[in-house]
């Protein structure tokens, strides 16, 4: 999977915010809101389709229990769970 060129993320008080800023995205019209772990996520998501060209759940699941302190079975749930939301907003590609 990989992030989608153009969008990127903001922080608004406690809370972060994907912003489509490019011209082909003009016409997105959803905001996206993420609290801070799956702000996390998306840097993470993001770093690696910068640097690899793409991403995998496994990888952010990887990263997650590296950060936080949360089981491999959860974490992978909760990955999964973000990474469907991505892809149902748009905002990623498989």
């Amino acid at each position: 999977m990989k992030t989608i060129e153009g969008f990127r993320l903001r922080k608004l008080g406690n809370e972060y915010i994907l912003v489509g800023e490019s011209m082909a995205l003009i016409n997105f019209n959803k905001m996206i809101t993420l609290n801070e772990t799956a702000a996390f996520l998306w840097e993470k998501a993001e770093q690696q389709t910068k640097n690899q060209g793409a991403f995998t759940a496994p990888e952010l699941t990887q990263a997650l229990c590296a950060e936080y302190e949360v089981a491999a079975d959860q974490a992978a749930k909760d990955v999964e769970a973000t990474v469907a939301s991505w892809l149902e907003a748009g905002v990623i590609e498989a």
